[in-house]
């Protein structure tokens, strides 16, 4: 499916674990190491994204929430990078946990972001982070720079509500005071955020970077910076013929 009009889009509402950021592997990979058990990063990095597609169902009573998710994920996360489960790893995956709980994990960003997100502001998008994180999104957004950018930043944990939950998209568009119908959402899994999205009366796009939804109903890009090139276009002229609109 192809990409709405850049014209068609006033408002960008971002994810942002998979769309911003990912977890810092070289961080884990330490955690690991000092349990005696070697992870190759950037092996952890390539599995991320096989990871979260087997984690993409319709939430249920034995994952029902990110939180539930999240510690499941990099278990799988390991196993598909060669590392089997131990106690040696659970120590581990503790103790980085506990830091995550101070300080979020999620903050290795990723490859074209900062200059995707001046474009974008270039172009007079306005810009929204709508998260399902832990209470710690604002001081990583502080921490990473990225606060400057968005008018609002929703972090799940904070609000009480958590996609697929249209009500946090809702709440994104009455900060922004902005319909529906100029907002464009992107994010990483389908059924929380593309979901979410259209329960809110909201156009999806999906963050495929692996290309591993070929057979999704939304449209797809690899990264945000190819999202980038499509919605600046009003200003800047025709897209490169690199982005993959038909995704």
């Amino acid at each position: 499916m192809k990409l709405p009009a850049a014209s068609s889009v006033k408002v960008l509402l971002l994810d942002v674990g998979g769309v911003l950021v990912r977890p810092n592997f070289d961080r884990l990979a330490g955690a690991l190491s000092a349990h005696g058990v070697f992870a190759n990063p950037e092996a952890m990095a390539a599995a991320e994204p096989r990871v979260k597609r087997i984690l993409d169902r319709p939430p249920s009573p034995g994952f029902s929430t990110d939180a539930e998710r999240g510690w499941h994920y990099f278990n799988l996360v390991l196993g598909q990078a060669g590392v089997p489960r131990s106690a040696a790893t659970d120590a581990a995956l503790a103790e980085v946990k506990a830091w995550h709980d101070q300080h979020c994990l999620w903050e290795d960003v990723l490859p074209g972001v900062r200059t995707g997100l001046e474009r974008l502001l270039e172009a007079g998008l306005r810009l929204a982070a709508v998260s399902n994180s832990n209470g710690t999104l604002r001081r990583l957004f502080d921490r990473l720079g990225f606060t400057p950018f968005f008018e609002v930043i929703l972090d799940s944990q904070v609000e009480g509500v958590e996609k697929p939950d249209p009500r946090l998209f809702h709440l994104a568009l009455e900060k922004l005071e902005a319909p529906a119908a100029d907002a464009l959402h992107a994010g990483d899994f389908y059924n929380v955020d593309v979901v979410g999205a259209r329960a809110a009366g909201i156009r999806p796009v999906l963050v495929d970077e692996a290309d591993l939804y070929a057979d999704a109903d939304c449209p797809r890009v690899a990264s945000l910076a190819e999202l980038a090139a499509h919605l600046v276009a009003k200003a800047s002229g025709p897209v490169s013929a690199t982005l993959r609109a038909d995704r």
